[in-house]
């Protein structure tokens, strides 16, 4: 079989025959969050270093920032947890909701804007080429 350890933050490792396969099981209320309660960032806190994690919160009716990626080339995926709201993506302005995904390339301004009951998304981002597909 294998041993198991814990290391920091819920990062499991399992060893067995010499190698270490890494996971982590982490709760984002254990996050501290940043920016005034509005991101919590769950890459480090999961050990991640292919690409970057965030769980993101906005109260009814608040603006998030209008930004870009274009400084550190950095394509955005959003999917929508809980809420809902307006994503505006490179000027187009989209209703979203529990269960949607936003893509923005890091070129393109985007921004998001909670419903009246709030909004919260994940937000992942890479460098585009950081991911080897299974299959056609």
């Amino acid at each position: 079989m294998g041993s198991w350890g814990c290391i920091d933050c819920g990062v499991l490792f399992l060893v067995s025959e010499g190698l270490a396969v890494a996971h982590a099981v982490v709760h984002h209320d254990e996050v501290e969050a940043q920016f005034n309660g509005v991101f919590k960032p769950m890459r480090s806190a999961l050990g991640v270093t292919a690409f970057g994690v965030n769980r993101l919160s906005l109260p009814a009716g608040a603006d998030g920032p209008e930004h870009d990626h274009s400084k550190d080339g950095q394509d955005e995926v959003y999917v929508i947890v809980e809420g809902s709201g307006k994503v505006t993506v490179g000027g187009e302005e989209h209703d979203v909701r529990v269960g949607h995904f936003v893509y923005a390339d890091a070129g393109t301004r985007r921004q998001v804007t909670a419903g009246p009951e709030g909004i919260s998304w994940i937000g992942i981002g890479c460098q585009p080429g950081g991911y080897t597909p299974r299959d056609g």
